[in-house]
């Protein structure tokens, strides 16, 4: 088969390597669509890949072409999304169904090879079923929609309340989303760029406040009679928003951090004391996995996706290009501010 193979730093081939196979309890799945994660980007460009050569992508959608004995629960021909996490299922995390806390997992795509293929090979549980209204295009976003149901679900959530969304990429989107669906009371989006304010707005936040306002922390608290947000998720992994869910937190809040940071951070006291006066509860999330595995998130991922109610937006895809020119793709992101959204690799083009 043909596949995208990195050899090193920014050295990405496309050239023929063995198909894989459906061995036993292992599905076999003809790629069409992967998306090109910010993971992906320093094992490209800056040497951070486990070894070489490897295949990498682990965001995809694609159909079953076959399966291994004992496979039961898809068959030839189901779409399908692949799960990258292969828990060890051993380990004392793993026994308690913290799959995202393996001590000793592979992952589809960094350290097995992945979906930057015509084919990859999954285990059975990590092929998950989507229905035909649904476009390969948005099957191949069920991973970050499944981040985003799990960072929902980091805190106590419970619906009537209101959400504040840090962060209007794609993580953020569906965490917007995500809150609506379970009930919330309101949901505001904030961010420092018009267009992605005006696509909170159109897949249904309730309001959406520019940061770059200086009046942008009393609009915000105008929304909440004062009191703050009673949930606050993070989904950027900036300084600047990290310190200011401190400051939108209402009272006895839940605080997640789904964003992963690139920089050091540090709080002055002022700051962190925010935390103290107002005892709310902060705590981080880690990709996107539950018992029994893979978990709700991606239940109610394919069920959401399927009713309509956690929409798909085509302003998403940045661009898609077919996996023989996955070199240029990754050179777009050596441009500074030059990628937009996410970029799709096609396997059949």
């Amino acid at each position: 088969m043909k596949a995208a193979v990195v050899h090193g730093v920014k050295d990405i081939r496309y050239e023929e390597i063995p198909t894989p196979k459906a061995e036993p309890g292992k599905v076999l799945i003809k790629v069409k669509y992967t998306g090109i994660c910010g993971s992906d980007v320093p094992r490209v460009n800056a040497g951070a890949c486990h070894y070489y050569p490897n295949v990498l992508g682990h965001e995809f959608s694609g159909v079953v072409e076959e399966v291994g004995e004992g496979v039961t629960s898809v068959k030839k021909g189901d779409r399908v999304a692949g799960v990258p996490l292969v828990p060890c299922m051993k380990c004392s995390d793993c026994q308690k169904g913290n799959y995202s806390l393996c001590k000793h997992y592979s992952f589809i795509g960094s350290r097995e090879f992945g979906s930057f293929a015509e084919y990859v090979s999954v285990p059975e549980k990590n092929a998950v079923k989507f229905d035909d209204t649904v476009s390969f295009e948005q099957a191949a976003f069920f991973e970050p929609a499944t981040v985003a149901l799990h960072g929902l679900k980091r805190v106590d959530y419970v619906g009537g309340k209101h959400v504040a969304i840090l962060g209007g990429g794609t993580i953020g989107m569906f965490t917007m989303q995500w809150a609506k669906i379970f009930g919330a009371k309101s949901v505001t989006v904030f961010d420092i760029n018009p267009v992605r304010l005006e696509l909170a707005k159109r897949l249904g936040a309730h309001h959406v406040i520019d940061t770059k306002d200086e009046d942008f922390m009393e609009q915000a608290m105008a929304l909440t009679g004062g009191n703050g947000f009673d949930y606050v998720y993070e989904t950027a992994g900036n300084t600047i928003t990290m310190k200011m869910a401190f400051a939108l937190a209402a009272n006895k809040a839940g605080v997640c951090f789904i964003g992963t940071p690139t920089k050091e951070l540090s709080f002055s006291v002022k700051e962190w004391e925010n935390m103290n006066r107002k005892e709310f509860t902060l705590t981080g999330s880690w990709m996107s996995y539950s018992a029994p595995f893979p978990g709700e998130e991606w239940e109610l991922t394919a069920h959401y996706f399927k009713t309509g109610e956690l929409k798909f937006d085509e302003s998403f895809i940045y661009k898609k290009y077919p996996l023989s020119q996955a070199a240029d793709a990754f050179a777009l992101f050596e441009i500074p501010g030059e990628v937009k959204g996410k970029i799709l690799l096609d396997s059949e083009a």
